[in-house]
C-alpha cells in the first residue's frame, strides 16, 4: 500500500503535489518523493521519512513544471531502508520516463528474468515499481513507429503490459515532452481516482491520486475513478483521453482499503468508506447478540482511529454506553504500517493512553478495525486492565486474517498472523482478553458493498485464501514468505 497522485496544470504543480502527499500520508511514512516535468526536462526529489519533515524550500524551488507527481512509500517489496528504493523511479528511454505505483505485483521472478534475458534491460534494486517501470519503456519503445509519440502507441504500450504483468497495480508516469499517463490493473485492486476542475483562465486541469479526498481538498470535481485495464493521457495543455486496454476486467477493490487503509473522508468505487465502517459496527453489533447473549458489558470504546465509526455504530444498536477511552497522540504515525514488529510493538504506548477513570471497574468491549499480527491488540487488552478494567472484550470489525496479503499490504507470512491456526478462543487468550468477537465475511462483504451495483465483489484473500490475480499457489506463497519479511 503506497499513495500516489499526478497532476496536470496551468501552473507550477510543485506546492499542489506536496499538500496532496500530506493528505495521503496515512498510506505510507517509509520516505517519499516528488517528480515534475518542465518542458522535456525531469526535476525529481525523494527521501526517507515522512512529507512534512523531507521537503525544504530548496526542494520546492527546484521542482518547477506544469505536470508532476508524488508518492508516500508504504513498503512490501524490496528494502524500506534503501533510499535508493523510494519512488519515483526513471529511465532515460524512449524519451524519459518516471513512474509511481500503488500495489504489488506476484510474476516479479518471471519478469526479472525476462527483463534481463529477452529486454536486456538493467535493474538496479529489488522494487517491483522499477519492474513496471521497465516492462512499460520495454513496450513503449516496441509501439513507437514514428519520431513522435501518440496517444494510439501509448496505449498499445498498456495494452502490453497488462499481457505481461500480474498482481495489482495503479500507475502514474510523466513521459518527458508529452504529459501524463495513469493506468489501472485488470482487477481494479488498488485505488485511483480521476478528478477536472477549470483554472481561472479557463484551461481544463486534471488530478489522479489514490484517494478522493486529495481531489475534495484541491477543489477538483470528482470524474470517475479509472477503470480497471483502463489507462488516461493527460497532455501537458490539459487535452485528455483514455481507452480501455484488455477485453478481460472486473472490478475487484481491496477490502482492506475500506477496513482499515483509506480515510474515512474518502469515497472509493462509489463507497463512501465512513458508512461503510459504519455498516460494519451495523453488522457486529448482530455478533456481538449471538455470541455473547447475557454477558455483562458497561462500556463500548474503539481503538482510535479507524475503529471509531464501527464502535459508534455498535454501541447505538447495543443501547450500550459509548466513551473515549484511549488518548491518542497525533505525533506517531500508524503502527500497522511500520517497518518491523519491534517497532510497532514499541509504538503501541507511545501512540496511545489509557483514561483510568474510564476503565476502573467496568466491563469493557474494545473495536478495531482489524487484527493481524495481535501486536497492537495484546499491549491495548494490558493498557486496559492495568487501567483498572474489570473485564475486557475485544471485537474485529474484520475476519479473521488467516492467508497472507500479497496485493499491497506487508503480510507476507502465515507464521506472524495471530488467527492462522487458531481458534477464536485461543487468540483470546493470546490476547489476554476474556473474549473474542470476530467479524464474518458474509457480515464484511454485507456491510462494505451494501446498495451497490457497480461493486459485487471485494479483494479478500487474506480472508478466504482465494487469490483473483496471479498465479498465487502453495509454492508462490512458500517463496513469499522465504524472501519477504514485514
Amino acid at each position: 500500500m503506497c499513495g500516489i497522485v499526478g497532476i496536470v496544470s496551468s501552473e507550477n504543480v510543485n506546492q499542489q503535489i506536496y499538500d496532496s502527499l500530506l493528505l495521503l500520508q496515512h498510506r505510507g511514512q517509509d520516505s517519499t518523493g516528488i517528480a515534475t516535468l518542465e518542458g522535456d526536462h525531469f526535476h525529481t526529489v525523494k527521501m526517507k521519512g515522512q512529507v512534512r519533515e523531507g521537503y525544504r524550500t530548496r526542494d520546492m524551488r527546484m521542482l518547477m513544471g506544469n505536470v508532476g507527481l508524488g508518492h508516500v512509500r508504504y513498503a512490501t517489496k524490496g528494502d524500506a531502508a534503501r533510499e535508493e528504493e523510494a519512488q519515483p523511479f526513471y529511465v532515460g528511454a524512449p524519451y524519459g520516463i518516471i513512474l509511481v505505483h500503488n500495489g504489488n505485483l506476484t510474476n516479479t521472478r518471471e519478469l526479472t528474468a525476462e527483463l534481463y534475458n529477452v529486454d536486456r534491460r538493467h535493474l538496479n534494486t529489488h522494487s517491483d515499481t522499477e519492474l513496471l517501470l521497465n516492462v512499460l519503456a520495454n513496450e513503449l519503445q516496441a509501439s513507437i513507429t514514428g519520431l513522435s509519440l501518440d496517444a494510439d502507441q501509448v496505449f498499445e504500450a498498456v495494452t502490453r503490459l497488462h499481457e505481461r504483468v500480474e498482481g495489482s497495480y495503479a500507475a502514474i508516469a510523466l513521459i518527458a515532452g508529452y504529459g501524463l499517463v495513469a493506468f489501472r490493473d485488470p482487477n481494479g485492486i488498488r485505488p485511483l481516482v480521476l478528478g477536472h476542475r477549470l483554472s481561472e483562465s479557463g484551461q481544463d486541469e486534471w488530478v489522479v491520486a489514490s484517494e478522493s479526498l486529495v481531489l475534495e481538498s484541491g477543489g477538483y470535481e470528482i470524474v470517475r475513478d479509472v477503470e480497471p485495464g483502463e489507462a488516461i493521457l493527460i497532455a501537458a495543455d490539459g487535452t485528455m483521453v483514455s481507452r480501455q486496454c484488455t477485453p478481460n476486467t472486473q472490478l475487484v477493490p481491496c477490502a482492506f482499503e475500506y477496513i482499515y487503509l483509506a480515510r474515512p473522508d474518502s469515497v472509493l468505487s462509489g463507497i463512501s468508506v465512513y458508512d461503510a465502517r459504519l455498516r460494519m459496527g451495523d453488522v457486529l453489533a448482530e455478533r456481538i447478540r449471538e455470541e455473547l447473549p447475557g454477558v455483562n458489558i458497561d462500556v463500548v470504546m474503539p481503538i482510535p482511529d479507524s475503529g471509531r465509526p464501527a464502535a459508534m455504530q455498535l454501541a447505538r444498536n447495543l443501547g450500550i454506553e459509548y466513551r473515549e477511552g484511549f488518548f491518542k497522540n497525533r505525533y506517531v504515525g500508524r503502527t500497522f504500517i511500520m517497518p518491523g514488529q519491534s517497532v510497532r510493538k514499541r509504538s503501541v504506548r507511545q501512540k496511545l493512553n489509557a483514561m483510568h477513570i474510564e476503565f476502573k471497574g467496568k466491563d469493557v468491549l474494545l473495536v478495531d478495525d482489524s487484527i493481524v499480527r495481535g501486536t497492537t491488540s495484546r499491549e491495548i487488552v494490558e493498557m486496559a486492565r492495568n487501567a483498572g478494567a474489570r473485564s475486557v472484550i475485544f471485537a474485529s470489525a474484520a475476519p479473521p486474517v488467516l492467508f497472507p496479503h500479497v496485493y499491497g499490504i506487508n503480510m507476507p507470512s502465515r507464521d506472524e498472523l495471530i488467527a492462522h491456526g487458531r481458534t477464536p478462543a485461543e487468540i483470546a487468550t493470546e490476547l489476554g482478553a476474556d473474549h473474542l468477537i470476530y467479524q464474518t465475511v458474509e457480515g464484511m462483504n454485507r456491510a462494505i458493498l451494501a446498495g451497490q451495483s457497480e461493486v459485487t465483489k471485494l479483494e479478500e484473500s487474506c480472508f478466504t485464501g482465494e487469490y483473483i490475480a496471479g498465479n498465487v499457489d502453495a509454492e508462490y506463497l512458500a517463496w513469499v514468505e522465504e524472501t519477504q519479511t514485514s
